[in-house]
Parts: C-alpha cells; sequence; structure tokens
C-alpha cells in the first residue's frame, strides 16, 4: 500500500491547433514544454514521483529526432528520444511518455518537461496537445 503525498497537472495546451504551433528549438537549445510542483514532505522516504507527458508534434521539414528531457530543480533525472516524419508521410504525433523519480528529498520540486530537436535541416512544431502530470506517493521500500 502507498499513501499519497502530492499530485500536480498541468495543460498549457488542450487541443490540437496548427494556427498556434511553435517550432522545437534546435539543439543545444531546449523548448520548455511545461512545469509542475510537488511537496515531499518531511518523513516520506521511501518514495517515488510517477511522471507522464503527453505532447502533440507535426513534422514539418524531414525526419527531426526530437528528445524529450524531464528535469527535477534544474537536474536531468529522464530523457527518451522520437523520431517525426514530415510530407508524404505521418506527420502528426501524440507523443506520451512516463519516468519515476524514486527517494526524492523533503521540500518542493520544480519538474519541468522540454523538447529539443537534435537533427539539422529539420523542422518539427508542437501543435498541441501538452499535457504533464505528477504523483508523488510514500512506498514501503
Amino acid at each position: 500500500m502507498v499513501r499519497i503525498l502530492d499530485k500536480a497537472a498541468v495543460q498549457p495546451r488542450s487541443r490540437f491547433n496548427l494556427t498556434n504551433s511553435v517550432i522545437i528549438r534546435r539543439s543545444p537549445a531546449r523548448s520548455r514544454l511545461a512545469t509542475i510542483t510537488l511537496l515531499i514532505p518531511k518523513n516520506s522516504q521511501p518514495n517515488r514521483v510517477d511522471l507522464v507527458a503527453t505532447v502533440g508534434v507535426r513534422g514539418v521539414t524531414g525526419i527531426a529526432q526530437i528528445l524529450f528531457r524531464i528535469f527535477r530543480d534544474g537536474k536531468e533525472i529522464f530523457n527518451t528520444q522520437q523520431g517525426i516524419e514530415s510530407a508524404g508521410s505521418e506527420q502528426n504525433y501524440a507523443v506520451t511518455f512516463q519516468a519515476e523519480d524514486r527517494n526524492v528529498r523533503s521540500g518542493n520540486h520544480v519538474y519541468t518537461v522540454t523538447a529539443e530537436n537534435r537533427t539539422a535541416n529539420t523542422r518539427a512544431d508542437v501543435v498541441g496537445p501538452i499535457s504533464f502530470s505528477g504523483l508523488a506517493v510514500k512506498t514501503r521500500t
């Protein structure tokens, strides 16, 4: 059995929208997509934070390799990469990924999800939706 310590969710974009797209920046620059804050109370060890993000992406030029990262308090704790194709093939994607952060110290923690394009001469845009949620729980082991 677990005890819920805190939860947070944000949805900066609630739907797919081509007219409000944002270009994903080229590495090493990053596009910040969403941020949440979770409170871990004192005496809450062991614990884990379950994080889930969904990002709507559209391929515009070439096959972009998009690196998604999750940071806790500015330190990277997770990353995954997704290829995004453009014209002539699939163009619209809803990329969902999940991460787990274990034994987080007590206090307020800021979790941020970012995206960056790792492939030169390609383009991919965030077109929505974007959602990011976290659930902190105290565990037995």
